[in-house]
């Protein structure tokens, strides 16, 4: 595999892992626009937008595009985050150039006051199912309040308020200030002519202002801690959300911090598995690392029955305490190594499975990793190192939101 980079005139980067053996291409457009890039009557406006992409351009229309990823047989889809958007398609090689342009197409919708309105219906409705669903909205809750009035604790999808109050206007404004060149990497993995790459994107994204629109950096100085109740009468489950600082996306310790996520949550030989999971305490659990641009979190989540909710909030704060003074194994460690490492190789020989690495990277700093330098970075990585984060960042100092039947008066007294 060869990775190849390339900047337009205009500030469009352009990164490519070309693995000339692949039978297939994945191709993305990472724009950095995501829900912490939005002032906060305009919450949920990054991830409405996507939405808007797909409603057609002056050209062609939204029928247009999904026929024409369909008769190239293209996989395709958009996703909205709280630091990027990304639209992609994954193909076969000899259709690079319908694939490309119709992803082109996608960065330049029309916005249409009649296609704002009918699709601004689907969002409220989507938000509405979003919040009847477990974990009911909570996780929102407990962002906002740990993020304590950092853009990260902004909601992706927004709120039936912001989103009733949008205007196409406001979107309008808020696509041209962020969809700029300077703001836009396009990535591609498989089997891939980089030189075409190039041509493609000088041919279809040169129209992309090269206007320079970064975000708002600031580093997470207080996160708030504590815990809340909430009832959700209907709920049969409680459903559990912790967050604790970690080391944002551009510190040399996030990798020990995923390492560290990796052994406490990350298989059926980790430390919440054998005390969770296996004995039936729990329906579900969870821990992982999530880094940004200038903080980072370990998330937790849980649900489990109510009648075992203080039992089991008390073993999971056991279990942090004993990684914050003792640590983990070096044997938890060598095991975690091994199965990172086999998951690394597997994926990538799946050209999908190489293009969020691989784009996301570019867009958060400005990096490319091989499959080697993860594999050395993983065989490096030292007992002590993985240990450090788990003193520096301790998981016990977090915060915690419980959404179930358990209404908060119950919660007390159960305690």
């Amino acid at each position: 595999m060869n990775f190849y980079s390339h900047k337009l005139w205009n500030g469009v980067e352009v990164v490519c892992e070309s693995h000339p053996q692949a039978l297939s291409v994945a191709l993305g457009f990472f724009v950095r626009a995501g829900s912490r890039d939005e002032p906060p009557e305009l919450a949920g406006v990054s991830h409405f937008l996507e939405h808007m992409a797909f409603k057609g351009t002056g050209r062609i229309t939204s029928e247009d595009i999904n026929r024409g990823f369909d008769e190239i047989g293209a996989s395709y889809n958009a996703t909205t985050s709280f630091e990027e958007t990304v639209y992609y398609a994954i193909f076969l090689p000899e259709y690079l150039d319908r694939a490309f342009e119709l992803l082109a197409l996608l960065l330049r919708p029309a916005l249409r006051q009649e296609d704002f309105e009918l699709e601004k219906q689907v969002i409220l409705e989507e938000i509405s199912m979003y919040l009847d669903q477990p974990p009911y909205g909570v996780d929102d809750l407990c962002r906002a309040r740990f993020f304590a009035g950092h853009p990260l604790g902004q909601s992706v999808i927004g709120t039936t308020e912001s989103i009733s109050r949008l205007t196409v206007e406001q979107m309008r404004s808020y696509y041209y200030q962020r969809y700029t060149a300077t703001n836009v990497v396009i990535a591609a993995t498989g089997a891939v002519d980089f030189p075409k790459l190039v041509a493609l994107a000088e041919k279809h994204c040169s129209h992309l202002e090269p206007m320079e629109s970064e975000r708002i950096r600031q580093r997470l100085l207080e996160p708030a801690y504590g815990l809340r109740v909430h009832q959700k009468a209907s709920a049969s489950q409680e459903y559990v959300i912790q967050l604790a600082e970690a080391p944002p996306a551009d510190s040399p310790d996030r990798f020990a911090a995923q390492m560290l996520a990796a052994i406490v949550s990350g298989s059926s030989s980790s430390r919440l598995y054998w005390e969770f999971i296996e004995p039936g305490r729990v329906d579900s659990i969870s821990m992982s690392y999530e880094g940004y641009e200038d903080a980072g979190i370990f998330a937790t989540v849980m649900s489990c029955d109510p009648g075992v909710l203080q039992e089991n909030l008390q073993r999971l704060r056991e279990v942090y305490t004993a990684i914050e003074q003792h640590g983990v194994t070096a044997e938890e460690l060598e095991r975690v190594k091994n199965k990172l490492s086999a998951a690394l190789a597997l994926a990538a020989e799946r050209p999908s499975a190489r293009l969020f690495p691989i784009g996301s990277e570019r867009l958060t700093t400005g990096q490319y990793r091989s499959l080697d330098d993860d594999l050395a970075i993983i065989d490096k990585l030292t007992l002590d190192q993985v240990n450090a984060i788990a003193e520096k960042y301790p998981l016990t100092c977090n915060a915690t939101d419980v959404i179930g039947p358990m209404s908060p008066e119950e919660f007390r007294k159960a305690g």
